[in-house]
């Protein structure tokens, strides 16, 4: 297998980073625009209740620092040891939507089991995905 095809998934992954990044930029504006928040808030970046849709935004994008750093540890290392096949391809790609989707239903629906689910399926792809490359390093 072609071995740079794995470095599709964590492009994808920083594309979601980025865009979160992008909304998130986009409801601090409405936020300040809409009256919701004083922009000297930022200043410090505590003090204010912050509207609903802004604690999502906001908790999102920490999330994509969070579980998603795993993930690109595990495209170096595979990348790095040119080790990965077409089955960590898939799970790798599993992850990107797993986490595409936990993204959307944090930021637009809520809806907490949905989010735990995703959250959890994504979680499972990643750790099946360290345990096979564990595997591949203990048998040399």
């Amino acid at each position: 297998m072609n071995q740079a095809l794995i470095l599709y998934p964590a492009m994808a992954m920083a594309f979601l980073s980025l865009g979160v990044g992008m909304l998130l930029l986009r409801a601090r504006m409405r936020a300040v625009n809409h009256g919701d928040l004083d922009p000297a808030y930022f200043q410090y970046n505590r003090g204010a209740k912050l509207p609903d849709y802004l604690i999502r935004v906001e908790q999102n994008y920490s999330n994509q620092f969070e579980l998603p750093v795993l993930f690109y540890a595990l495209v170096t290392l595979l990348y790095t040891y040119q080790s990965a096949g077409y089955i960590e391809l898939g799970l790798l790609w599993g992850f990107v939507l797993s986490r595409f989707a936990h993204s959307l239903v944090h930021i637009r629906l809520n809806r907490l089991l949905w989010r735990r689910d995703s959250f959890l399926v994504g979680f499972m792809l990643l750790f099946t995905c360290w345990l096979l490359l564990g595997f591949q390093l203990l048998q040399g």
